[in-house]
């Protein structure tokens, strides 16, 4: 009988092996019994110090999404909030998430039916109001990072192009609580800060004088590569042009964007943008014409697309952005079709252009549609509490495209050949540290979206 409740008590140890540590005769209380969650929590509740037993479960951030429309399936709320919650493909492979999303803000709440659905689903609460999806309906701060997807939905657009999106309201409504509760967490913002400078470089301000990581900005620059190449920092860049879809603000902006991320790292790093300058319509390939350089760089992207001559000059709706930087390295922006969005650098000493392409832009609508890489810097900003890149970047791609929608305009006149802004403001300052961050490998499958729910 003995050696039986022996060999009962090393099984239960074996099972429970922390039990003998519990008084007997305390009444565990429900408090204590949810506040139990693994390991942690029992040791927690026995008094053992937290270093004695290993932690087995990783920080797992919690996060507030903030989304300005979420109504279909092609909204970049969609794209990004499902892969926060059910994972993603990177490099190769399916990538469970690492974050919590605790709460959703609508703006556009009763038009985002497919948003409110997910919530349902995934027992994710939505809120009324900013305030109460970052403090979880309570008086401070309760989560560990800010997620705002500002893009989409019914919002106007001004006569220069604008589209009048909430971004830096609900950017505000955010900052209020950090400042409230006296402290802050890393904030995403999809896409560029703002449609106005002011409000941009307010939001950049306000990141750094309250001390929080903030990123935001393209997918495209972190998407697939062709070929799968990064520049090394300190290229000897001269110049550079890109092409992709330049037809609208949002359009610009991913172009903008790709090109920042690539004549950041040029030698000496980054110094500011001295001047900005659009150019609309058939004067696009006029200015071409008088700019050899990057008549020099067109003519090497469609040779190495196998496309006939004049393929881009017949799109007589061009765009062009200029910019020209404090070290006077000058970059041009244009509308092409048929080459995805395409980087294109002379760079000093190398005698053929230097051309990266990203293409393929993934599809159908599914769970491994476009971003994936996305998804990734902004788990892994919520975790490390690091900015993935500069957030200058952000400002600087901002600040481009903001004043290339002004070029075109002067005391209410709209003309092609827009003005050149002159813009010493933007003389933010930098050197890139990071390598490369674009997806990589194996492309994803078609999967369906794991809503919980019949589409």
């Amino acid at each position: 009988m003995a050696k039986k409740k022996t060999e009962e008590r090393t099984k239960a140890k074996d099972l429970f092996p922390y039990a003998e540590l519990i008084n007997p005769n305390h009444v565990i209380t429900r408090r204590e019994m949810l506040g139990i969650t693994g390991m942690a929590g029992l040791t927690a509740l026995v008094g053992i110090p937290s270093g004695v037993v290993a932690q087995t479960e990783p920080f797992r951030p919690r996060i507030a999404v903030l989304a300005s429309y979420w109504g279909a399936t092609n909204s970049h709320a969609d794209w990004i909030v499902i892969k926060l919650i059910d994972g993603y493909w990177w490099q190769g492979a399916y990538t469970p998430s690492r974050v919590d999303v605790a709460s959703l803000y609508l703006h556009q709440h009763d038009e985002s039916v497919l948003g409110q659905k997910v919530a349902k689903a995934k027992g994710i609460p939505v809120f009324e109001t900013v305030e109460k999806a970052v403090t979880l309906g309570g008086k401070e701060l309760a989560v560990d990072g800010v997620v705002i997807v500002g893009e989409h939905g019914n919002y106007p657009k001004d006569l220069k192009g604008h589209w009048l999106l909430p971004r830096w309201w609900i950017y505000n409504q955010v900052v209020r609580v950090f400042e409230e509760s006296k402290r802050s967490v890393p904030v995403f913002n999809d896409k560029h800060l703002s449609y106005s400078w002011d409000e941009a470089k307010w939001m950049f301000d306000k990141s750094r004088e309250l001390n929080f990581p903030l990123t935001g900005g393209s997918s495209i620059p972190i998407y697939y590569r062709k070929p799968e190449k990064e520049l090394d920092i300190d290229t000897p860049i001269n110049y550079s042009i890109v092409l992709g879809g330049a037809g609208d603000e949002g359009g610009i902006f991913h172009c903008i964007d790709v090109l920042q991320a690539f004549v950041e790292r040029r030698k000496g790093g980054e110094t500011g943008v001295k001047s900005v300058q659009s150019i609309r319509g058939p004067e696009t390939w006029n200015w071409v014409e008088s700019n050899p350089w990057a008549g020099k760089l067109l003519d090497a992207v469609a040779e190495k697309f196998e496309l006939e001559p004049g393929h881009f000059q017949q799109n007589a709706q061009a765009n062009l952005c200029l910019v020209e930087y404090n070290d006077g390295t000058k970059a041009a922006v244009l509308s092409g079709r048929g080459v995805g969005w395409t980087y294109a650098a002379e760079i000093d000493g190398q005698k053929d252009p230097e051309i990266i392409s990203m293409l393929g832009w993934a599809g159908p609508f599914d769970q491994y549609h476009a971003s994936n890489a996305q998804p990734h810097w902004i788990t892994e900003m919520m975790v490390t509490k690091k900015e993935p890149f500069h957030a200058e970047r952000l400002l600087l791609s901002t600040g481009i495209v903001n004043h290339y929608m002004q070029s075109n305009w002067e005391n209410g006149v709209f003309t092609a050949v827009g003005r050149k802004i002159e813009t010493p403001f933007m003389n933010m300052t930098y050197r890139s540290t990071r390598g490369a961050q674009f997806n990589s490998g194996e492309r994803p499958p078609s999967r369906p979206y794991i809503r919980g729910f019949d589409e």
